[in-house]
């Protein structure tokens, strides 16, 4: 059963999707349903004994396209609606022991076009208003296969952390004129302490206002709307910084830090002129040993609390222990 419950309180949907509590949890080693499926061993999602990268859709989606009928009649005040959209799955490579950060920026540069595709595609879907590519790893972030891969969900609605920042950047344009993104990005660019990576096309900063520890923003220069508005050497740039981006994360404690990458694009449907294309990772080690928790302030009022200041995050990022 999968299905939109409508939150008075928060006026945002939430997806209930009670079949994922039977999805695949941390399969045997020697065995992993992402792997390519070898001669004569038992079959894997990918029938094929080797690939680049491999998209499919969920087999434990949390919409689907056509969705199934509601399985709650709502009332005036508790909407329900069909959870209508599409899940997919990313593979990055055919090795699972690899992780993104330990790709070339070839491959890395062609990930970045299968998002591109994925992206139109889906988005030109009936009913679909918005395409979220994101990428879930490492344990602490509750990954449950750790084969090298990242999702992508179409929602039948416009996800309420990016409507909050398309109303901000509409509304700061609006009284200024400017776009609130370029705006960050000159101030990052003046101030230089947050700035861990940049280069011709991209620039990488830990934000003034950073909620997670060393949280990454990664923001093209031009001004773009879309995943799919970038140039074929803008393309390039953002798989190059991605990648050093990426290494230096794994080199901050020594080991593949665990994190949460998200795409922040335009909605698939409308003119959206005020905002500007960015990726943001959320990693949740605040030391090599301790985790940030998302707690009672976080969790219930919204508000984040954090233990360094984004120009420390940013020097140990950038190598200056």
């Amino acid at each position: 059963m999968s299905e939109l419950r409508w939150n008075p309180q928060l006026r945002q949907w939430v997806i209930v999707a009670a079949h994922r509590q039977d999805r695949t949890y941390k399969p045997p080693a020697d065995f992993c349903p992402l792997c390519p499926t070898l001669p004569g061993a038992f079959p894997t999602e990918v029938p094929a004994e080797d690939y680049d990268i491999v998209v499919f859709e969920n087999k434990f989606p949390s919409l689907t396209q056509p969705a199934p009928p509601v399985g709650i009649k709502g009332s005036e005040l508790y909407r329900t609606a069909p959870a209508e959209g599409i899940c997919e799955v990313v593979l990055y490579s055919p090795d699972h022991r690899t992780t993104l950060a330990r790709e070339p920026v070839r491959r890395i540069g062609n990930l970045i076009s299968v998002w591109i595709d994925r992206s139109r595609e889906l988005g030109s879907k009936p009913n679909i208003r918005y395409v979220l590519v994101f990428e879930n790893k490492g344990d602490a972030v509750g990954v449950t296969l750790h084969h090298p891969h990242g999702q992508i969900y179409a929602f039948p609605f416009i996800p309420p952390t990016i409507q909050t920042e398309l109303d901000a950047a509409q509304e700061h344009h609006s009284s200024t004129g400017r776009c609130l993104y370029c705006q960050i990005l000159e101030e990052e660019a003046r101030d230089q302490v947050r700035i861990i990576a940049q280069n011709s096309g991209f620039c990488a900063f830990v934000p003034f206002f950073a909620r997670y520890p060393f949280e990454v923003h990664l923001y093209p220069r031009r001004h773009v709307q879309y995943l799919a508005d970038l140039s074929a050497a803008e393309q390039e740039a953002l798989a190059s910084l991605l990648k050093d981006v990426l290494v230096k994360y794994d080199e901050l404690f020594g080991f593949p830090l665990p994190y949460m990458m998200v795409l922040h694009q335009a909605p698939s449907r409308g003119e959206y002129p005020y905002y500007h294309f960015h990726i943001e990772f959320y990693p949740l080690n605040r030391t090599e040993s301790k985790l940030k928790y998302l707690a009672s302030v976080e969790s219930g009022a919204g508000t984040f609390i954090t233990d360094m200041t984004p120009e420390d995050q940013a020097a140990k990022l950038r190598g200056e222990k």
